[in-house]
């Protein structure tokens, strides 16, 4: 059997759903679809891929790069950009931070506001 997908969403843990929503709607220029509501918000893009946010009681942030005895990231997101240097401008703008360590010329690691890592790569 193989599964037959043509489109897929991704739901992200935090403590605050509508703070994620905010936050990567403004850095994706993504419509918020789905209002804060009952632990859960979500945005969609143009093409119809999901990014949802729910709330986890007693969330804890990711620590990336991974450190023996914390919570490590499950996963993170890549955003393709032509500008490298603006994009992380304009991340930083809107609520982000540059992660401490950086590993490639092409890219840089990103926290949000909820402490999960993003990359921001050049084609």
């Amino acid at each position: 059997m193989r599964l037959s997908i043509e489109k897929f969403n991704v739901v992200i843990d935090c403590s605050n759903a509508g703070r994620l929503a905010a936050f990567y709607t403004n850095l994706l220029g993504w419509v918020w679809t789905h209002p804060h509501a009952n632990g859960w918000a979500a945005i969609t893009s143009p093409s119809g891929t999901i990014i949802a946010f729910q709330e986890v009681e007693g969330y804890e942030p990711p620590v990336w790069p991974w450190s023996v005895g914390k919570q490590g990231q499950m996963l993170h997101l890549d955003f393709h950009v032509e500008d490298l240097e603006a994009a992380v401008k304009y991340a930083i703008e809107c609520g982000a931070k540059l992660a401490d360590s950086q590993y490639f010329e092409n890219s840089r690691t990103m926290i949000d506001p909820e402490g999960h890592p993003f990359c921001l790569d050049m084609d």
